[in-house]
């Protein structure tokens, strides 16, 4: 088979999603010959030039008939694109197991699920299958293959601004960004009772003059159910209602199937509860729910950015009075053991780390102990130190010189295209509905490019701009609350209902076999840490027992080897 005809066997083009194309000829095409002849065109201004044409959320491959392929997706990987370089010629699909045919599995893969709990870009389970970077776009011609960002986040620190004029700019853009994912079908939504998921009810409301239909998950869990609030702001937006705990039962009954709904492994235990809450809503005649994620993440609002505020704080005391006072004095074994003086001493060993290396003082293996966890076997065969060089390098990629803005372009890699939107695509998509990401627009992803970092945290305060533009729009209650979402209460569960435990204890003892944890590690996970400490602990074991499932539904003999 020649070059030509092994291109024809091949898919010639996957475009995903509406890409907007701020071009009016490339617009024009899109709208009357559909999205990859705009592509086609749009590609004869060069690969990088392409894909910094569109807007939106999209994902899009073409195969030329010279054989060079084109890749992008967009800035936020809501919609992800996997390739394989294969016997000389790039393939690409959607899923990384689309593309696996038999590939192993990748030890370092698993060592960056055990220490992220997803496997971060570009490395996916299976080696040789690449998934591509939020932002990024690839060429493959003549045999090379060239990767790299189209877009990177570049922030105006100190741009002017007025607050009336923001506040009424935010309102008109959040209207238009959710009429923009409204298809014509019954206008639905998520509500977990925060900031963000009531905007949306809200501005449905506003949009379309009538109500929304919300959804809401409730755990029968002391500490976690946040139903109160989703009723407080279905209250206030007069929204069509819908309520559903989750149970334990429903869990056993759920995770085979939502962990190997997965294209690799996934560790997000959010997944369940939104599983359950789009079910909810396609049972009910919904056919796409609008999702509140992103609004933290643009605005400043996880508490995160509060607490490396005052680590950074240390840094403006003057070198001289750190290193040759504050350090040797608070690293006294007396001080350090002396209860007023034990919290400074604390503040100053984490102040001292740099960042984003400071982000992962509570990661759980870390906390737990690397050694204490995996086998010797992956340890040997994966590079403990690989997810921490990959985060430096993204942590420089922000054109910024502000702290709190370096954390939100690092957490839009890392937490939105990484974690929460994948769980909410994957969880949508195994119910058989459509989702959209409203906060995620083009248009409020610019506004918060501009926006002075101290309206996003203005002193302690989180995403002060955001409430005070919405105060008097939202039920007051919503804006004073700390935002959960949809926690899930999995160790709580696991140590009162048989079914969750013995599914727990199945799971972990077959992973104990596939040389990747120390089987002394989960018999003393389950018989001492997860009973004593069900909250802390319980992470833990939902991550393994996810990767074990998941192995079970896509590499059943998998053992690694010694």
């Amino acid at each position: 088979m020649n070059r030509t005809d092994e291109c024809r066997a091949l898919p010639e083009s996957l475009a995903l999603g509406e890409p907007r194309f701020r071009d009016a000829k490339l617009a024009r095409l899109c709208r009357e010959e559909g999205t990859v002849p705009a592509w086609r065109e749009a590609l004869h201004r060069g690969a990088s030039a392409a894909a910094a044409l569109a807007d939106g959320e999209f994902a899009i491959a073409l195969r030329e008939p010279d054989g060079r392929v084109f890749l992008a997706v967009d800035r936020f990987a809501i919609r992800t694109l996997c390739y394989r370089v294969d016997g000389g010629t790039l393939r690409f699909a959607a899923r990384a197991d689309e593309l696996a045919d038999g590939a192993p599995i990748d030890p370092q893969a698993l060592f960056d699920y055990l220490y992220a709990h997803v496997i971060p870009s570009p490395r996916t389970i299976f080696q040789g299958v690449v998934r591509l970077p939020p932002g990024h776009y690839a060429l493959w011609e003549n045999g090379r293959l060239e990767v790299a960002p189209y877009w990177v986040a570049e922030f105006d620190d100190a741009a002017p601004w007025s607050l009336a004029e923001a506040k009424l700019e935010f309102r008109q853009l959040l209207r238009d960004a959710v009429a923009a994912q409204l298809d014509g079908s019954k206008p639905a939504c998520f509500l977990s009772g925060g900031t963000d998921s009531s905007t949306v009810a809200g501005m449905i409301r506003e949009v379309t003059g009538g109500p929304a239909a919300s959804y809401s998950i409730g755990f029968e869990a002391e500490g976690y159910d946040e139903m109160e609030y989703a009723r407080i702001a279905a209250r206030h937006f007069r929204t069509e209602h819908h309520e559903y705990y989750v149970t334990p039962d429903d869990l056993v009954a759920a995770i085979p199937a939502v962990a190997a709904h997965f294209d690799q492994p996934f560790g997000n235990s959010s997944a369940l509860p939104a599983y359950y809450c789009a079910r909810m809503a396609r049972d009910d005649g919904v056919s796409k729910l609008l999702a509140g994620d992103g609004g933290d993440e643009l605005f400043g609002g996880n508490s995160r950015y509060a607490t490396q505020r005052v680590f950074g704080w240390y840094e403006a005391v003057p070198a001289g009075v750190r290193h040759a006072l504050l350090e040797p004095l608070f690293g006294l074994p007396t001080v350090a053991g002396m209860p007023l003086l034990r919290k400074g001493s604390g503040y100053i060993r984490q102040a001292k780390v740099p960042m984003p290396e400071r982000l992962q003082t509570y990661n759980l293996l870390n906390r737990i102990g690397v050694e204490e966890v995996l086998s010797a076997e992956l340890l040997a065969a994966a590079d403990g130190t690989a997810m921490l060089r990959q985060q430096r390098e993204v942590w420089q990629l922000a054109r910024t010189g502000n702290l709190v803005n370096r954390m939100l372009a690092f957490d839009w890699r890392y937490t939105l295209a990484e974690t929460d939107l994948p769980k909410v695509c994957g969880a949508t998509q195994l119910a058989g509905i459509g989702v959209g990401f409203p906060l995620l627009d083009p248009g409020l992803l610019a506004m918060a490019l501009r926006l002075p970092p101290d309206a996003k945290l203005k002193g302690l305060r989180l995403r002060w701009f955001f409430k005070e533009a919405l105060r008097g729009f939202l039920p007051d209650a919503i804006i004073t609350k700390k935002k959960k979402g949809f926690g899930l209460p999995f160790g709580v569960w696991a140590t009162r209902h048989a079914g969750l435990r013995n599914l727990a204890e199945d799971s972990l003892a077959s992973l104990g076999t596939r040389g990747i944890v120390r089987p002394e590690f989960i018999r003393v996970l389950l018989a001492e840490h997860l009973p004593a400490h069900p909250g802390y602990y319980g992470e833990m074991v939902w991550i393994l027992m996810m990767l074990e499932q998941w192995l079970r539904g896509h590499a059943p003999a998998y053992r690694l080897a010694s």
